[in-house]
């Protein structure tokens, strides 16, 4: 089972313990810039959220947070709120603190080279032209951190300002695919954290 809402068995009344993965959504803070293709990460973990019984809404970190548990794994469910370009500041303190490894933090986040819906896992690789994902390497000095990408299409014509695109809002039959999209990769987030990428990548990336 993948979800769980409360403690393990047998951990009542005990320290909570390590935080043994951290899970980051990315996209950028506030109302305006809700359902917007670059917030496709923050959808996914709020879906994320909704399966764990949890609310991300913990201010720590420069994010929103919140902590849960996966099988037998505490996760912490991390938003930054430092907008996109800065999501590194946010997720290397975390990382700092809990002294995780990259290959701990699984990142989820929007790829605008893969059509709407579609979903790409990695186990590792550079940041592919997503300023979150490159304020993380660039940060950390890493490029291990497994990374799972939602599709949110490309850009209608050469010309179309990249800025503007990834701040449009779907259309309705794309927020349809994203509605699916969104709950697959938090499904497939449950599978990275118990171990099982290869079953992730089986059965959700394309």
């Amino acid at each position: 089972m993948f979800f769980r809402k409360s403690k393990p068995a047998g951990t009542k009344g005990k320290p909570a313990g390590p935080v043994d993965f951290l899970i980051v959504g990315l996209g950028n803070p506030g109302k305006k810039y809700e359902g917007t293709r670059h917030n496709a990460g923050f959808a996914a973990l709020e879906a994320l959220g909704g399966k764990l019984g949890v609310k991300i809404n913990r201010s720590k970190y420069k994010a929103l947070t919140a902590e849960a548990w996966i099988g037998e794994k505490r996760v912490l469910l991390m938003m930054p709120q430092t907008f996109m370009n800065l999501s590194g500041e946010s997720v290397v303190e975390a990382m700092q603190f809990y002294k995780l490894k990259p290959e701990q933090v699984l990142v989820i986040l929007d790829d605008i080279t893969l059509p709407v819906g579609v979903i790409r896992i990695r186990r590792k690789g550079s940041d592919g032209g997503q300023r979150g994902m490159r304020s993380i390497i660039t940060l950390s000095g890493s490029e291990q951190f497994p990374r799972i990408k939602i599709g949110v299409g490309q850009k209608p014509r050469p010309d179309y300002d990249l800025a503007a695109w990834v701040l449009s809002k779907f259309t309705g039959e794309e927020a349809a695919k994203m509605l699916d999209a969104v709950e697959n990769a938090a499904d497939a987030a449950c599978k990275i954290v118990q171990g099982d990428l290869e079953g992730a990548m089986n059965a959700y990336s394309r």
